[in-house]
């Protein structure tokens, strides 16, 4: 099965594929930093949705469309930039692929183009955060988690720290919005578990 995760420098779901023994690709702008850069595409996801794809999943990047952002939607230049982030979105969910996987927070995309098949946390699967994700999927099963655990805090809101651990580890996340998006690896070996053979 030959794979691609569009919008991924990280590698994380990349690498949960290909060790299944699956030929799965990362593509994006950037560099990986996932330390393969044999197995990353670096480019526009959208000059390679129609090369030949058995499965895609997808982490369109947030940065308009989140409803952490919800009280700027409004400004002139924010309504240009949503638009293009959900057409974007939109070719994503539409390329001819026959299974996707789509994730982001929720926000737009879940009244622009339509509410989400399914909404997981990361505690679901053995990380101890609370992150609600959403996951609009074409030809895949839902996600059953796989390890219930009893979550430490929100990843992304200081205000809902509930200890100092917490803290600490987010320090870094905050403020590198590339270290706050990254799949949590629990997520990415539940998706290689359970959609390796949908």
């Amino acid at each position: 099965m030959k794979i691609l995760i569009a919008c991924e420098e990280s590698q994380i779901v990349c690498k949960a594929f290909r060790a299944k023994g699956y030929e799965a690709y990362s593509c994006d702008i950037l560099p990986p930093s996932g330390g393969h850069p044999e197995w990353h595409i670096q480019d526009d996801v959208l000059e390679h949705l129609d090369e030949g794809w058995d499965m895609m999943i997808a982490h369109p990047p947030c940065d308009h469309l989140s409803k952490a952002g919800a009280a700027h939607w409004k400004k002139p230049h924010k309504i240009v930039l949503q638009q293009e982030a959900l057409d974007f979105v939109n070719k994503l969910l539409n390329a001819p692929i026959k299974r996707i996987a789509l994730e982001n927070p929720i926000g737009k995309i879940n009244t622009a183009v339509r509410k989400p098949d399914q909404i997981i946390n990361p505690f679901q699967f053995g990380e101890p955060w609370t992150k609600q994700t959403c996951l609009w999927l074409k030809n895949l099963p839902k996600l059953i988690p796989t390890d219930i655990i009893e979550p430490q805090g929100n990843w992304v809101r200081p205000g809902n720290i509930r200890n100092r651990k917490w803290n600490r580890q987010q320090e870094g996340a905050r403020g590198d919005k590339r270290l706050r998006s990254k799949t949590f690896q629990g997520i990415a070996n539940a998706m290689a578990e359970q959609w390796s053979n949908p």
